[in-house]
This record gives C-alpha cells, structure tokens and sequence, in this order.
C-alpha cells in the first residue's frame, strides 16, 4: 500500500497535530475527568452513559454536536437473542442462534468470543436503552426488504431469510427501527435512540462541548495518553449559534442528492456556502482548550469515507462509489490514533450497499457481471451484493429483466408501502437508466456481453426457475422468474452508475484490545490511556455490514470502554435510573 509519509496529518490530510509530551502535573488544564470522549455519536454517548451510571465523570467533545451518522442513519438497531421487542413480537430468536448467523458474516475480523459477548449481551442491551427512553416498536414486517415500510419497526434487516443462511441458523426479524418518522424520509431515524441517551448523560453529569474538535494528544513521559487538545467556540456565544445553524443547514443540503444525480451541482453548492461560512467563525473564534483524562480518551469520531484522500489511498476500489457518512467522517479520530501509535486495521473494508430489493421484481430477476454471468444470490442483504460486486467483479453489475418483470417492479414500486425513496430510485431507473433490445444477443451487444455467456446464464437461470435444476446461488425456485419475454432490459447497478449510486461507508479503523477497547500498537501492546469504539476502531460489522449492525456495534463498544474505565477506578456499579 503507497504511503506518502508516516505523518497522518500530511498524508491524509487531516487537521491534527503530533502528541505532545506533557507534564501532567505542570500543564495548564482547563477541565479534566475521568474519561473524555472524542466524538459524541453513537459509541461516544453509550460511553458517556455506561461510565456515569459507574460513578465515573466524563467530558464529551464534539465538532457539531449533531450526533454523528448514529443520528443521521436510519434507526435501525441490530439485536436478538429474544429481545422484550422480539418477543413482544412473537419473533422466536436465541443468542446461539444469533451467534450463527453473525459467525458467517462477521468472517473472523472479531475473535468468536466477541462475537459471542454481542449476542449474549443484546437482550440486556436494548432492555438498557429502553430503560433510558429509547424508541422501539413491535410492529412486525416479516417479508424480506432493505428497508420496511413506514408503519413497521422490527424487520430482517440482513441476509437470514435467504436459503444460504437459514439452513445454517433460524432467521428472526432483528432489525429493530426505531419509533419515530422524519415525514417520509428514511434517514435522520437514529435519534429514536441516540436522543434520550444524550440525555440521559447529560442528566447524569456528561459535561459536553458541542463546537470543539479535538487535535493534538497529550502524552505523559512513559508514553500514556493523558488528554487532549481542541480548538472550541465558546458555548452560548452568538459565534456559537451561528455556527450550529450553518452546519445544520451545509449538513442538510450536501447529503440532499446523490452527487451523481441531476441538480446535486446546485444542493452541493449551496451546502458548501453555508459551511464556508461556518469556517470562517472558526478561523474567527476557536480558542484552545486542554482537557485532562485521568483515566483514559476515547477516540469515537466515526470513519473516514468523507476524506476522498484516505479512501483513495487505503480503499481505492470504493473511490467512484457515493460516500456514505456525515460531516465528521473524515478519519480525524483514527488519525490521531495513528499519531499516537496505534495499528490501523481492515482499512480497505468498505461496505457498499447494493440493494435491490424493492422492487422484488429486481431481485427475482438476475445480477450479471461484465461478461454476462451472474455471480451472487440476488436475494442477499445489499451489502453482501455490494461486496460481491465490488470484490470479485470490479464493481460492474446489471439487473437483467424481461417485459413481465420490468411491468411486475412498476407495480410494486407504485405499491402504498414501498418507502419513497424506494419508489423514487426504481421508477427513475426503470425509466432513465433501462437498456431495451429485442432479443438477448441484441441486450448482450448494447452492453458489452460476450453473446455466449449471457445465453447461458439465462438458459440456466430459467430452469432454475422451472424448478428443472438447484439455482447454483441457492435461491429457492420462487425466487426465481423466467427471463423469457420480449423486449429484454438491462439495468446498470455498477459501482459508477448515475442513476443507481451505489452507498459505501468505512467500517475499519484502529485495532483495539477486544476485551478493552484499548488501542493496540503494531506489536499487539496496547497504548495505555487510549481507547477506540464505534466505526473509528474494527468492530463486529467490520467484514460486511448488514442493517442496524454498526449501530449496534457503536453501543456495545461504547459501553465496554465504560466498563474498563470503572474497572480501572474500582468503582462499583451505581446504574443510576435517568
């Protein structure tokens, strides 16, 4: 892998400083705290939380104080095992159950007992968030889906229905959304939950910086990280209010439109605007502050998909593909991680999110590569599609479909539960982006197929189909649909394709002490004082990705932190109620 230089700031181009080594004793602190998180999403507030129920103090910081991709993302929650939510439901699920599924698609990137841990723990663990007013609903949608409908909240938010999987583990519907609407929106979910865990650590004692982006380490003598540095604007200061409403609205109309879609020139500038101008109030009115960490930082500030110069050098396969992610994605976190030492790991994981499903007329159709051969089942959770299109086929794909099937997924695109986004993509795509011929030699020639090949894959497809032979993906025959009428369509799902953008998200990050969360260094020492959680560290959903799972992992990474902070003070577990 080219590096330019060791330096993380220069090579990645990222607003940060080396550590400084520091008399602790002797430096000008302006607060200090048992534990201070960089980076209030979803891994920092489940931190911020559990350590306060443990009597431990906290100082959060944050550079939007908007929540992060946690708050922003779709609410989904990923737990099983026979959650109050499951069962309320009458969804039949057991961790061991949960472990089986996961074990496939979690790939060994976390040891099994992590994994183990995780499902063992996500009973307990949406029973904590409830407890703290968490927003959930047993309302039940047991057909498979990227996303349920708006009046449903628990859901198979993964690969478990499809045949591969269910011979191997019972499927549960585990994809717990949460209770909430953002109008007809599918995004800015996540507050269902992350909102009453913020306040309830701020009701706990969580002091929180919402305008302060942390730089620099400080560093004791022996190498322990004992606090950093941040460049703030001052709370409750007009500086600050306008700065919280130019980042809200830069943040709102940068993710309004694909970049490749018509009109996301006009929606990314106007974005762009408003951020300039919140970086002049920061040019204007940041001042630097030192916060000491009496027993540990935790660097939670999400992945780095937002910072093209880190995607281009340790995940170039991704680069053309739509960035998924916030404001605060950028690797400024896994950076100073760097800085101090810290091994970075799975870098060129990104998940990439091909769904296809609705409409089910897609997916009952096939996914063929450059050459015209098909390659996945198309039945699989987008990510594992993605994956496979990406990884193994250079990110080239089409949905192919005859005149039966392009006339079923117009009638389920239109369909009163199809989410509108969902609807929106389909219809735009089976109108701008849908290569028609003939005949599929004809199809094969507009789009580059070898003749023969494509021919074949859907001779054989067909039989499946007919129930004449086993599909070689495994779909089960009512998966299937003959391709056989007249006119034939090809539809571009490729990683570049304008009118289908295909959503990637980072899901490395640094190498932590699965036990700890602690940052380990190359050797497999860890770095004492620093921790990582959330998608700035490797995690559960650090090999592919299904829906709810890095939020999920954020809360259960966030909170062992916690726990190894209290342990550290030998505090004993208050569980105060919020």
């Amino acid at each position: 892998m080219p590096v330019a230089n060791d330096d993380p700031a220069s090579r990645w181009d990222l607003p940060i400083e080396s550590p400084l080594i520091v008399d602790p004793e002797n430096h000008p602190w302006d607060d200090a705290a048992d534990l201070v998180v960089v980076g209030l999403g979803g891994a920092g507030v489940a931190a911020a939380t559990e350590a306060l129920e443990h009597g431990a103090s906290v100082i959060a910081l944050d550079n939007y104080g908007l929540g992060g991709s946690t708050a922003a993302n779709g609410g989904v929650f990923y737990a099983g095992g026979g959650t109050a939510i499951q069962r309320e439901a009458d969804e039949i699920d057991t961790p061991e159950e949960m472990f089986n599924y996961l074990r496939i698609e979690v790939g060994g990137v976390v040891e099994d007992s992590t994994l183990r841990r995780f499902c063992n723990e996500s009973v307990e663990t949406v029973d904590w968030l409830l407890k703290h007013g968490a927003k959930l609903s047993s309302a039940v949608c047991k057909d498979k889906t990227s996303y349920p409908p708006l009046d449903k909240f628990l859901y198979h938010s993964d690969s478990s229905l499809a045949a591969p999987y269910a011979k191997h583990a019972k499927p549960a519907a585990r994809g717990h959304r949460g209770f909430t609407t953002n109008g007809k929106k599918a995004w800015g979910l996540g507050g269902a939950i992350y909102d009453p865990l913020r306040a309830a650590a701020l009701r706990l004692g969580m002091r929180f910086s919402a305008h302060a982006q942390a730089t620099q380490l400080a560093v004791d003598v022996s190498g322990r990280v004992i606090g950093v540095k941040a460049l703030v604007i001052p709370a409750n200061s007009e500086a600050s209010a306008s700065y919280a409403k130019y980042i809200a609205a830069g943040s709102k109309w940068m993710g309004l439109l694909p970049p490749s879609f018509p009109l996301a020139g006009l929606t990314q500038a106007i974005g762009q605007r408003y951020l300039a101008k919140a970086k002049q109030i920061e040019s204007k009115h940041r001042v630097a502050r030192w916060y000491r960490a009496r027993h540990g930082v935790l660097l939670s500030t999400g992945g780095f998909v937002m910072n093209r110069t880190m995607v281009a050098e340790l995940a170039p396969k991704y680069l053309s593909g739509m960035p998924l992610g916030t404001l605060g994605d950028t690797g400024t976190g896994i950076g100073m991680g760097v800085s101090a030492g810290g091994s970075l790991g799975l870098a060129e994981r990104v998940s990439a999110w091909r769904f296809i499903n609705p409409p089910l007329a897609w997916a009952r159709g096939a996914l063929v590569n450059a050459q015209g051969a098909r390659f996945v089942n198309e039945m699989l959770y987008g990510a594992s599609i993605g994956d496979a299109m990406v990884e193994r086929n250079d990110g080239k794909a089409w949905i192919i479909l005859d005149a039966r099937l392009r006339r079923e997924a117009k009638l389920q695109a239109k369909d009163p539960q199809t989410v509108p986004f969902q609807r929106d993509v389909a219809m735009m795509n089976l109108r701008m982006n849908a290569k028609k011929a003939p005949t599929l030699d004809a199809l094969a020639d507009r789009i580059g197929f070898d003749r023969a090949t494509l021919a074949a894959t859907i001779a054989s497809y067909n039989r499946a189909a007919r129930g004449e032979i086993d599909d070689a993906f495994e779909k089960r025959r009512s998966e299937c649909a003959e391709i056989a009428e007249a006119p034939f369509y090809a539809i571009d799902a490729s990683i570049d394709s304008r009118w289908l953008p295909l959503p990637t998200m980072t899901v490395g990050g640094l190498r932590v002490d699965e036990l700890s969360g602690r940052v380990k260094r190359d050797d497999g020492s860890c770095i004492a004082g620093l921790y990582a959680a959330g998608r700035t560290a490797v995690g559960i959903c650090s090999n592919i990705y299904v829906s709810g799972l890095s939020y999920a992992d954020c809360v259960f990474s966030g909170r062992r932190v916690a726990r190894d902070i209290a342990a550290a003070l030998s505090i004993p577990a208050q569980r105060t109620a919020a």
